[in-house]
């Protein structure tokens, strides 16, 4: 059960105790409320249904920021926000510094995988590349990766459904999230490779670590109890 805040959570929040969490659209946002709300952090109104994007919640000094997935790292490192929730691939994939990775949450876990049609797997061998075409929109995991395998890479940058890339010619393979593997399966494709197992990660903007040390400490802290009583 999360602890209750002093007495200073029904005063005014003022800019050394506020803390602003940037949350992104989707999977993470639905698995992380009931996280929060054991931290007892629970916004005001319900941000699966409001168009606001800028939350209230029970605890006065906290805010919840509703963004797209790949913008909570520059939100967080440029101070937009104090804290955020993103992706392991948002952060694998995000080349930047000023902030930093402190709690994995366990929620929205998947893998990133590579992966193509199941009639090129039955005679393909990953071990033996030195040249593939890919489409992704994780490019700079996608080069780190092949890379570091020796192997050449041209990638094609999407932005969705790359399980058409192969079955239209635009690619061989693609790298993308995996959580089930229905998607692949109904289109024909396989894994092939493991890239990395993926879970929402808890992140915060470095000189807020510093400045808000206390009031970070105090939301971390019970989200971290959170994530342990899960």
């Amino acid at each position: 059960m999360a602890t209750v805040m002093s007495s200073a959570d029904s005063r005014p929040a003022d800019a050394a105790t506020s803390v602003n969490i940037a949350l992104s659209k989707g999977r993470i946002l639905e698995e992380s409320l009931p996280l929060l709300a054991r931290a007892g952090i629970r916004p005001v109104e319900d941000p699966l249904t409001t168009r606001k994007l800028i939350l209230d919640t029970s605890l006065p000094q906290v805010k919840l920021t509703i963004i797209r997935a790949a913008d909570v790292p520059t939100y967080v490192k440029f101070g937009a926000a104090d804290l955020g929730i993103a992706g392991k691939d948002v952060l694998m994939e995000y080349e930047g510094d000023g902030l930093y990775e402190l709690l994995d949450l366990g929620i929205a876990r998947c893998r990133l995988a590579v992966a193509e049609p199941a009639s090129l797997a039955s005679r393909d061998d990953p071990r033996v590349w030195t040249r593939v075409r890919v489409a992704t929109k994780y490019v700079n995991i996608t080069r780190r990766h092949f890379a570091a395998k020796g192997i050449q890479t041209d990638i094609i940058k999407l932005y969705g459904s790359m399980e058409l890339a192969p079955l239209v010619g635009l690619s061989e393979r693609i790298v993308d999230l995996v959580s089930s593997g229905q998607t692949l399966k109904a289109n024909g494709l396989v894994e092939v490779e493991h890239i990395a197992d993926i879970s929402a990660w808890l992140v915060a903007n470095k000189a807020a670590m510093k400045m808000k040390r206390a009031a970070l400490k105090r939301v971390v802290d019970e989200l971290s109890a959170a994530v342990g009583s899960k």
